[in-house]
């Protein structure tokens, strides 16, 4: 590890593209930090290739091998902290975390969302708007808290839905935008210019709307 870079665990349980968007952000010189572990719940997720590819340390925590949610979190908790890291991100981790975790690491745990938060928490969100007749999507990068998808938004992505979308042609457009704000959000944190202040998120000290700071697909980021 360098320590004189900021450490990031990150958690996954599938493909890990955002994992490999982190991956990618650093090498470009566009994050200064180093992802110090990954973890997965699952030993055949691919982003654990990934990560090794990227010469990252890699846990496997198996939650079938705990008897509770709180003893699997627990086990998260010994491992995470060995690294002591600035800022712990769930990157397609399909597991919900105790209150305990979620108060452990409390401002400095992000998770991104496949739907425009506060709408469609939880799964199948695509085709939950797809359902809904909605004219856009999208994904939104949020402090995690104990309220499932419910902690303060801080950006939110938005695509246009097409009249031929499906849920899979959809929720690819959706991830391509993913990798580009999920970094970000992330550096923001990393700086000190991010902070969760009970219910809101402050970026430079101004509250950031409910919705989180909204970018659309043809425009830049936010610096």
């Amino acid at each position: 590890m360098a320590a004189d870079k900021p450490q990031l665990v990150v958690l996954i349980s599938g493909s890990g593209s955002n994992l490999q968007a982190f991956i990618d952000a650093i090498e470009a010189g566009s994050m200064d930090a180093e992802i110090a572990l990954v973890i997965s719940n699952r030993a055949d997720a691919f982003g654990l290739q990934r990560a090794q590819r990227a010469s990252i340390a890699t846990a496997t925590i198996l939650h079938s091998d705990y008897p509770s949610r709180e003893a699997f979190d627990q086990a998260l908790v010994a491992a995470i902290d060995q690294y002591r890291p600035d800022a712990v991100i769930l990157a397609g981790f399909m597991r919900i975390l105790t209150a305990g975790f979620v108060d452990h690491y409390l401002g400095r745990l992000l998770n991104i969302h496949p739907s425009l938060l506060p709408l469609y928490p939880g799964l199948h969100t695509h085709q939950r708007a797809l359902d809904n007749g909605d004219r856009q999507a999208g994904s939104t990068v949020h402090f995690v808290t104990a309220q499932l998808d419910g902690g303060p938004a801080i950006i939110q992505a938005r695509v246009a839905i097409e009249r031929a979308d499906n849920a899979d042609t959809l929720a690819a457009r959706v991830l391509r935008q993913e990798h580009r704000i999920y970094p970000q959000a992330t550096n923001w944190l990393l700086q000190g210019r991010l902070v969760m202040c009970g219910d809101t998120a402050l970026l430079d000290g101004q509250p950031i709307a409910s919705g989180g700071i909204a970018v659309y697909a043809d425009q830049p980021l936010p610096s």
